[in-house]
């Protein structure tokens, strides 16, 4: 997207092809000249500066229960059909506050542990090589149909105990779901296609939650069926909640951060060679790649305490778009933001939020891209955009920031 006139007034336009291929000149400019920023297009306000977005991602005026209030305010025959919808994503831990979010990220983290996490490395390795493998020969490729789609969704439905032969369906199922909760509004039948969605994958977690109450196994699923902690457990909805949270959330950012990982490389291949060259270097690579272009461009929140940020006046009620891919690109925090150093040190970036909502999956995003991406600059010698850049579609999100195809051509090592 080519930089706006200096007089030409902010429009932000989410979504636009423009911006949705490249919203950065856009975010530079809020950040720049309004970053306290009320959209009339969004009906609510942009912050865009690091230091604001941080502060914000801890402030308690500042609720995540965003959902409740929305499906309560809907009438009663529009509220029946999105009844499953309402039903589960009201019990998401994204979208609760304290004390409830407290309560069920303590109970799901348990069992979604760092030690958990941690032991998936070698199935993370497995299944990267496996599905290098099925691409040999191939001198084409669609880098997030073939790779990036598939790697997160069999990690933790590996984790969960899913059978893999079920991959088609949780993917499905989770880009149904994901019209609703990161799509823009225009998206035909979203509501109607997510509700079908939330409801498939109802039954098809009670149905394993029943299977593993008969014959328990030492997958994650099993751990969240026997969980107990000093008297509390998930209640039925709560424990199916959970389980479509985890596998949703589990793999729809770690996709983008694979692919638009790979796609930041290309665009700087002397980081690329370097990564090449260095595969230790791969930890603080995937922590670049994560500010350079994280997956998840903004997380929303609503108003619940009236305060002043930067002299405007936010009103209880209103939503507030904390703009992390535009916060990691802070000049005033970060030199030279928009090039791309994978040896690049600094505060820490803000992709996986901050604070108490802070993603509870991250460490096994990273682990999936510190495998992931290294093995596929060894895979590959030669790897380079089978289209023109400006060709890429990518999703029509304001939460989610991703494409839906990566076209490649490849030359084995």
């Amino acid at each position: 997207m080519p930089p706006s006139p200096p007089d030409a007034p902010l429009d932000l336009r989410p979504e636009s092809p423009e911006f949705r291929r490249d919203p950065y000149p856009m975010l530079a400019r809020l950040r720049a000249e309004d970053p306290v920023h009320w959209s009339p297009r969004l009906k609510g306000w942009v912050l865009t500066r690091y230091d604001d977005v941080r502060a914000a991602l801890l402030d308690a005026r500042l609720s995540s229960d965003r959902l409740r209030p929305f499906f309560a305010a809907l009438a009663g025959e529009e509220a029946a059909r999105i009844a499953h919808l309402a039903r589960y994503l009201s019990l998401w831990m994204v979208f609760r506050d304290p004390p409830d979010h407290t309560r069920l990220r303590r109970l799901a983290g348990r069992v979604f542990s760092l030690a958990a996490m941690s032991a998936m490395r070698p199935a993370v390795e497995a299944l990267v090589e496996r599905l290098l493998d099925r691409l040999d020969g191939r001198r084409e490729i669609d880098f997030v149909a073939d790779f990036a789609g598939p790697l997160p969704a069999l990690v933790v439905m590996a984790m969960l105990g899913v059978p893999e032969e079920e991959l088609a369906r949780v993917k499905r199922l989770s880009d149904e779901l994901a019209l609703f909760i990161g799509s823009a509004r225009t998206e035909g039948g979203k509501y109607a296609r997510a509700e079908r969605a939330a409801a498939e994958m109802a039954d098809f977690f009670a149905a394993l939650i029943a299977e593993r109450r008969r014959a328990p196994g030492a997958d994650l699923l099993s751990a969240l069926v026997r969980l107990e902690h000093e008297g509390d457990r998930l209640g039925e909805d709560e424990l199916l909640a959970t389980c479509i949270l985890l596998l949703f959330a589990g793999h729809e950012t770690t996709t983008n951060l694979l692919a638009n990982g790979l796609a930041a490389l290309l665009r700087f291949p002397g980081e690329m060679a370097k990564l090449r060259a260095q595969p230790a270097l791969a930890p603080r690579a995937v922590e670049e790649l994560l500010r350079y272009d994280g997956p998840s461009i903004a997380q929303v929140r609503v108003v619940a305490v009236a305060h002043e940020l930067r002299g405007r006046r936010l009103a209880a009620g209103e939503r507030v778009f904390l703009m992390l891919n535009a916060a990691n690109r802070d000049p005033e925090v970060y030199d030279e933001p928009d090039r791309l150093r994978l040896e690049r040190g600094g505060p820490a970036h803000l992709a996986f939020g901050f604070g108490p909502h802070l993603c509870l999956g991250f460490p096994l995003a990273r682990l999936e891209a510190q495998v992931a991406i290294p093995a596929v600059l060894r895979r590959w010698r030669e790897i380079a955009l089978a289209v023109p850049e400006e060709a890429i579609e990518w999703h029509d999100s304001l939460v989610f920031r991703g494409m839906t195809r990566l076209p490649l051509a490849v030359a084995p090592a």
